[in-house]
């Protein structure tokens, strides 16, 4: 017996079915300022604030504990950690602010409370340059973790994703890892802070 395939269709039904549909990443959100209307997260999960004494061209604010703010603040000139705290300058001025998390569900998670709290205005005024989402294993991040990633970070004028570097758990040095995402980084914000520095 001889089996044709329906005219109506152009592939058979066994290779449609076997097929897995494209991951949908949303689009950035393009969040550059706090909005109207946003709520803030519970108290628990707030970061604080803390007054900082002296100068920075960047502050690096961790989301959680473990999320390797001090790291990222050595890889970049003019970068300084806050503690996982909202920098509070003591002259009044407005912080360049980078925020950081893992790339894991805890780190995700922390990074998403403290991007609702600027988003709601409950955090002191910061310019948020954006988020930096550093692996938090080697390897490839889990599909529903890449999924989450890509949510958290449309709530940030600017995502980065940074892949695990094997040396930092070797090293105590801050040299800049070869992988070109960093180079990337690197340079992104290098140049975000000399194009916000030139047109005050």
């Amino acid at each position: 017996m001889q089996q044709t395939l329906n005219p109506w269709i152009t592939r058979p039904a066994v290779e449609a079915e076997a097929s897995e549909p494209e991951a949908h990443t949303p689009p950035a959100a393009g969040i550059n300022a706090p909005l109207r209307g946003m709520v803030e997260p519970d108290a628990a999960d707030r970061l604080g604030h803390r007054n900082v004494a002296g100068a920075a061209a960047l502050w690096v604010t961790g989301a959680h504990g473990g999320s390797s703010e001090s790291r990222i603040a050595d890889l970049l000139d003019g970068a300084r950690a806050t503690g996982h705290c909202w920098p509070v300058p003591q002259d009044g001025s407005t912080p360049k602010l980078l925020l950081v998390c893992r790339a894991d569900m805890r780190g995700l998670t922390a990074a998403r409370s403290a991007l609702t709290q600027w988003a709601a205005g409950a955090a002191p005024a910061v310019d948020l340059l954006g988020l930096a989402i550093l692996a938090d294993a080697p390897g490839k991040t889990p599909k529903a973790l890449r999924d989450f990633a890509a949510l958290v970070g449309g709530g940030a004028p600017r995502l980065w994703t940074l892949p695990w570097v094997e040396a930092w758990r070797h090293e105590d040095t801050p040299s800049v890892p070869p992988a070109r995402e960093y180079q990337r980084f690197t340079t992104d914000i290098a140049a975000l802070l000399a194009d916000t520095s030139s047109t005050k």
